[in-house]
């Protein structure tokens, strides 16, 4: 039934799979089609919402004020337990301040990668820039708590709520009904090649191509959840980097260059954006590979669907290693037999809107980057000054 086949698919209602009247798709639990439909997106609590995490952009001297007061207001008026980092509880600015200490002791804090607290955070509130929710993502390697990110200043991609209004945005939320965007992220994965570190290296595509099943039997590395972006560059090396990507165990091509960006639609407004890939709405169920200055003028950004699994290992014939960092962090080098094996989580990050998410994105557009924005032609003074007008 659709309830159960509902669990498999990250956006929304389970697509038609039936074609007129004789033809179909074969059933596979496990694809992913995600079809994102708006009706569909609104945030409901099984519970009332007990457990927030506040996360405030460090070193922004602004933020102590709406900080403060959006934790007063937290604890005091609506009686949540609030957590914050511990480095955000100890800024000097909020120690000085005595009136303040009351809430402050009431505080729960985490040290990040020390104590994990990703179990028990009902609703998250950003506080900064874009940097913000990025940080929260990192956080939340597996299920991620609703995120509604205010901007202070200039308006973010990923924080479209005003602080002014925060009390009543907040309070509609805690109600339940607000339109939330589900921003898919990618699963990635370094798969480190202990067997080929001793002395010997690939030579051909074909010796790497049968190696792609053997693949599975080396030690995996780590995973990490991403919500921007993957970057493969070449690191402090003066030559190009030249690493293969496999889509779904096939080789497609070479990448000859500076690098290659895979991102989620959300990051396409981000590194892909400056690199030249079309920016694509977060509703869409895609992966974009977009590579950094290639030595080939025809290689263009590509899309592929949300379901593939792309791999990408440093070519045979490479002159140097590869680098690789994650919305950039936790950069490490790729080494000749390494792999990065990249898919979309099924743990999108669901961030609330302010209007919807359309207006939302169109907003962010146009304030972060001044999408289309140009000067109008004058209107022509009267109707005879038109080649096109009849007498």
């Amino acid at each position: 039934g659709d309830t159960v086949g509902r669990a498999h698919f990250l956006h929304g209602p389970y697509p038609a799979t039936h074609f007129g009247p004789k033809a179909c798709i074969l059933p596979n639990p496990t694809s992913v089609m995600h079809i994102q439909d708006p009706a569909s997106q609104r945030l409901t609590w099984n519970k009332p919402p007990v457990n927030v995490l506040v996360i405030r952009k460090i070193r922004d001297e602004s933020l102590v004020e709406p900080f403060k007061e959006l934790c007063r207001f937290l604890v005091e008026e609506k009686q949540m337990m609030v957590y914050v980092e511990r480095r955000v509880a100890d800024d000097a600015a909020l120690l000085k301040d005595e009136s303040f200490s009351l809430i402050r002791n009431q505080l729960c804090t985490f040290r990040e990668g020390y104590d994990d607290i990703s179990n028990c955070i009902d609703l998250i509130i950003c506080l900064g820039g874009d940097g913000t929710l990025l940080y929260a993502s990192s956080l939340f390697q597996d299920s991620v708590p609703p995120v509604m990110a205010f901007h202070l200043g200039s308006l973010g991609f990923l924080t479209p709520f005003k602080f002014e209004s925060y009390k009543t945005e907040v309070a509609k939320v805690f109600e339940g009904n607000a339109a939330i965007t589900l921003r898919s992220r990618l699963k990635v994965k370094v798969v480190k090649d202990m067997l080929q570190r001793a002395d010997q290296q690939p030579h051909t595509h074909e010796t790497q191509q049968q190696e792609y099943n053997g693949l599975l039997a080396h030690i995996c590395f780590d995973c990490w959840q991403v919500l921007n972006e993957v970057v493969v560059d070449r690191g402090p090396s003066s030559y190009l980097s030249n690493v293969d990507l496999y889509l779904d165990g096939r080789l497609i091509t070479s990448v000859q260059g500076d690098g290659v960006i895979v991102s989620t639609p959300t990051g396409s407004t981000a590194y892909a954006a400056a690199a030249g890939a079309s920016m694509i709405h977060p509703n869409v169920p895609a992966i974009m590979v977009t590579p950094i200055c290639p030595h080939s003028l025809s290689f263009r950004p590509i899309v592929v669907p949300a379901g593939v699994e792309l791999m990408i290992t440093l070519s045979p014939d490479a002159r140097n290693t590869a680098w690789v960092s994650f919305d950039g962090r936790k950069r490490q080098e790729i080494q000749y037999g390494d792999c990065i094996k990249i898919t979309t989580s099924c743990y999108p990050v669901p961030s609330i809107c302010c209007h919807d998410l359309v207006y939302d994105w169109f907003e962010s557009l146009a304030e972060c980057l001044h999408w289309n924005v140009r000067k109008r032609q004058a209107r022509l003074a009267d109707a005879s000054d038109s080649s096109d007008t009849e007498n």
